[in-house]
């Protein structure tokens, strides 16, 4: 790799937490309690900005998706992928454990969680769509968050910006057939056309946009592009949580019927996250892979592109399903699950270099 671009490297996986970042589960939460009290007070309001759609697409979610999303996509380096056979022991970890382990333990803890074990205290209704958001959820590797993971673990930088570029390459052709497998296996109805729509509108044109954005800027040099990356991060976030707002303006009397629901949905993704990052990690060690790639190679696998798998059960479900409220609910407990998995792995650096041969 180049010296820019490994400066780069450095730069996007070592940014600090920023401020919105940090507290991001208290945000959602109080999103939680504003968007429910919108709901119980003024659900015409809420129904009616439900309403503004274009097939299928909700006009304001859409933007704020696009919002959201697009200043994550920013960070990817595609030029990294040059760069993938000199950490081939840790790539194939993330490629193993994110697509061919990952969403499939996901269906699998929703299965026995939702359909059997608290399936009394879930709205018979839902079921199927609780267990369609938690697919979405489990079908797509963390895009963005992953570069604070890696350095607060003080992963390695160029390995960081590798994955997360063949991750989000290979996202582009895979998301929607595990997806529609995975649904097909529940017995879930498969929206096709939905949702290939959902793939092109919510990673295919964001990614174009990002890197066309990214490249324009990286002309004017390395600090402006970091400088456009610092004023853009915070819009991110908050359409983010304006986003969260809406969708539980949706779901305010559900969640004051039965307050439970959150809890029940984060049983599987709580046990999702610890389980994948511990096999991440373990797999790592016993290929004898460095510490600072087996870092990130276990976090973005634990954590998930929770925009995309949000938008995306909007777009599939509406905004006042259980999917769309199962894909929230991995946004609620992600960012303390992490920042304790963070810990976990800096903790047992000793343990694991001795097993590596490091």
């Amino acid at each position: 790799m180049s010296a820019q671009c490994e400066v780069t490297g450095k730069r996007a996986a070592g940014a600090p937490l920023g401020f919105f970042e940090k507290y991001l589960s208290l945000w959602v939460f109080l999103c939680i309690v504003a968007g429910t009290v919108i709901g119980l007070v003024a659900p015409d309001a809420a129904q009616a900005v439900g309403g503004l759609q274009v097939a299928q697409v909700n006009i304001p979610v859409g933007i704020l998706i696009w919002v959201m999303i697009i200043p994550m996509l920013m960070k990817i380096d595609f030029s990294a992928l040059r760069d993938v056979y000199d950490q081939r022991a840790g790539m194939g970890v993330t490629l193993t454990v994110n697509w061919l382990i990952k969403p499939f333990t996901m269906a699998l803890f929703a299965w026995f969680f939702l359909r059997h074990v608290f399936a009394g205290w879930l709205p018979a209704d839902q079921i199927d769509s609780y267990v369609a958001g938690l697919i979405l959820l489990g079908a797509a590797p963390c895009t963005a968050m992953v570069f604070v993971w890696s350095n607060l673990c003080n992963g390695n930088a160029n390995f960081t910006l590798s994955q997360v570029a063949v991750n989000d390459a290979i996202m582009l052709f895979a998301f929607a057939p595990i997806v529609a497998l995975l649904l097909g296996v529940s017995s879930i109805p498969v929206p096709w056309e939905t949702l290939i729509l959902s793939v092109v509108m919510y990673i295919a044109i964001p990614l174009a946009i990002a890197q066309w954005i990214r490249s324009r800027l990286r002309r004017k040099g390395e600090a402006a592009f970091e400088a456009a990356l610092a004023r853009i991060g915070p819009f991110s976030m908050l359409a983010l949580l304006a986003t969260l707002v809406l969708l539980f303006s949706f779901q305010g009397e559900t969640i004051v019927e039965q307050p439970l629901i959150i809890a029940i949905l984060a049983v599987p993704i709580l046990l999702q996250t610890l389980v994948i990052a511990a096999l991440g990690y373990w797999l790592c060690r016993k290929l004898k892979v460095r510490h600072d790639v087996a870092g990130p190679a276990a976090m973005i696998g634990a954590s998930n592109f929770f925009e995309l798998a949000v938008a995306v059960a909007i777009a599939l479900y509406g905004f006042n399903s259980g999917a769309a409220l199962a894909t929230v609910v991995g946004v609620l407990i992600e960012v303390p699950v992490m920042l304790w998995l963070v810990r976990m792995v800096m903790r047992t650096r000793g343990w694991y270099e001795a097993g590596s041969g490091d």
